[in-house]
């Protein structure tokens, strides 16, 4: 037996020990983790919606959610032939919406059969998504919050 081995051995009968004897303090962790999720309130709801550009529905995207107080947790979602569905924290929460236009493309090698990936810009002014004007109250329950933006 290598020293390494009986390291190891000695680590694993002092996790076991921990383990298997019902020292107070495990216990009592143990009982907190079990109870802590059966009072749990939901602190999120659903929000889906539409979003257009221009009158037409986005393609592809994504929005972003930022609660006001700054306290509860970001959220956001991919947009997808123009819908949307994310969980959001309640309350007032700043909304970012990113569309991408493909405004060229870049071989990926300097080979003639190079394969090619997009060249991507933002399609929408920066009152949505950079200095975002829009904003939501998220209620408990399903939300339903369509956008229609302008690309100029």
């Amino acid at each position: 037996m290598t020293d390494a081995d009986s390291i190891t051995g000695s680590y694993l009968q002092s996790v076991r020990a921990v383990i298997l004897t019902p020292s107070s303090g495990f216990l009592g962790l143990v009982l907190l983790l079990l109870l802590g999720g059966c009072s749990k309130e939901a602190t999120t709801a659903e929000v889906s919606g539409a979003i257009l550009v221009d009158g037409r529905p986005a393609e592809t995207g994504a929005i972003g959610f930022f609660p006001v107080d700054g306290q509860s947790p970001t959220s956001g979602a991919a947009i997808k032939d123009g819908r949307y569905t994310a969980q959001v924290p309640f309350g007032k929460t700043k909304v970012e919406i990113r569309v991408p236009k493909v405004v060229g493309e870049k071989k990926l090698y300097d080979t003639p059969d190079s394969p090619v990936k997009p060249i991507l810009e933002e399609s929408l002014p920066e009152k949505y998504n950079e200095e975002s004007e829009l904003e939501i109250d998220v209620q408990p329950g399903t939300n339903s919050h369509d956008f229609d933006l302008k690309s100029e």
